[in-house]
């Protein structure tokens, strides 16, 4: 029999890494105005100039998420039962997606439209035209698909995640806490770097060619294969103390290595085609995939090894920005594309403008966070249970 290794105090520094992940999108989504990257609205500055940077969190972003994520779930799942498990997850995630794709993002794809496509129609006659899914907006990089979520993505994701691990606990039953001991027991040492980075090389090896990303759910078999590794790693791995401490021991050598891993990918992205050696297989291309996915492994491993050392603690900012932080990430995209479409015509200098962005982004996104906490109605469309929002009115920081 498999000694027990879990605990069941809160880990609090993962609440942490959650809120840390969700601010790194939004400046992540600023630069985005700024890069050449396809995106809703583009900057007149738009330039290469700060891609590498916007490179140092592409890797692991998500995928830290996706793994806290799992680690939140596992938790609920193991104080509800199936049933209402699954209907807090719910509700939780499928009303704010529903209205977010009927409120919140729409304005980010009317001024795709207006920018790209040239719509020259009003929000009103746009709406129509979003609620009848309508194809015809379209540009050099293709055609917007409509009604969307957009950055919502990550919402129908984790729901259908949500509803797979409460099958696999039910169909493993006591044998899913003994997986995650066992897990626990093999990832130490050489194997916590190896292991995990060696899995999520070989699905970006099998498929990210095969299926590139498209968020789009039904498609998207590589992002569903990475992203749902690491939030099932996360619900098993939830409780096992070691295994996090396994990361705060060897949390420099984990970050040395992520960046070290930023650098060769910085290489290889900017090497050009006609120059790589030839081989009798394409072992480049493989070589690329798991360096990639060994800086993803080590920048997610550093991430929660240096806030298991620095930030296992609560506070009534750690409760108040827990709350805080899911309605931020639902409203924040649509804030940057706005104050950017509004903001071109200054012609502002772009570190200023991005400044600019970002604390009227930050801002505003707190303002309506304090309104919605405050009227019940509104809760719901946010993923905000109604006695945790009670709970947080005398503790929320002043």
């Amino acid at each position: 029999m498999l000694t027990n290794h879990h605990d069941d105090s809160r880990q609090f520094f993962l609440d942490w890494v959650r809120i840390f992940a969700f601010f790194v999108l939004i400046f992540y989504h600023v630069g985005m105005y700024y890069v050449t990257w396809d995106w809703h609205v583009k900057s007149v500055h738009a330039s290469n100039a700060i891609e590498p940077l916007m490179k140092l969190s592409s890797p692991w972003r998500l995928g830290l998420l996706f793994l806290v994520s799992g680690v939140a779930s596992s938790w609920m799942l193991n104080k509800l039962s199936i049933g209402r498990f699954i209907r807090q997850r719910s509700a939780r995630l499928l009303i704010p997606l529903i209205f977010g794709m009927l409120v919140v993002t729409p304005p980010q794809a009317f001024i795709e439209a207006v920018e790209q496509a040239g719509y020259q129609g009003n929000y009103f006659d746009f709406m129509k035209l979003y609620l009848q899914a309508y194809h015809g907006f379209c540009d050099k990089d293709g055609c917007l698909d409509l009604p969307t979520w957009n950055h919502l993505w990550f919402v129908p994701y984790l729901w259908i995640y949500s509803l797979l691990l409460a099958g696999i606990s039910l169909g493993l039953g006591k044998h899913f806490e003994s997986l995650g001991n066992f897990l626990a027991k093999h990832l130490n040492g050489w194997k916590l770097f190896v292991l995990p980075a060696l899995l999520l090389g070989l699905i970006r090896i099998l498929l990210a060619n095969r299926f590139p990303t498209t968020h789009d759910l039904v498609n998207d078999w590589f992002n569903h294969a990475n992203s749902f590794s690491l939030f099932l790693l996360g619900a098993l791995l939830a409780r096992q103390t070691e295994f996090w401490q396994g990361f705060n021991t060897a949390r420099w050598t984990l970050l040395g290595t992520a960046l070290a891993c930023w650098a060769l990918v910085l290489i290889f992205d900017a090497w050009p085609d006609d120059r790589w050696p030839a081989t009798p297989f394409p072992v480049w291309s493989k070589l690329y995939h798991l360096i990639y996915s060994l800086c993803q492994w080590s920048a997610i491993g550093a991430a929660c090894g240096f806030a298991h050392k620095h930030l296992q603690f609560d506070s009534p900012k750690r409760r108040y920005l827990t709350q805080a932080v899911f309605p931020l990430y639902i409203l924040h995209q649509t804030f940057i594309v706005v104050f950017a479409y509004v903001l071109k015509p200054a012609s502002l200098a772009p570190g200023i403008e991005a400044i600019v962005l970002i604390v009227l982004t930050i801002t505003s996104s707190f303002a309506v966070f304090e309104i919605v906490r405050r009227i019940p109605a509104l809760q719901p469309m946010f993923g905000l249970r109604a006695d945790k929002v009670l709970a947080l009115q005398s503790t929320a920081p002043h």
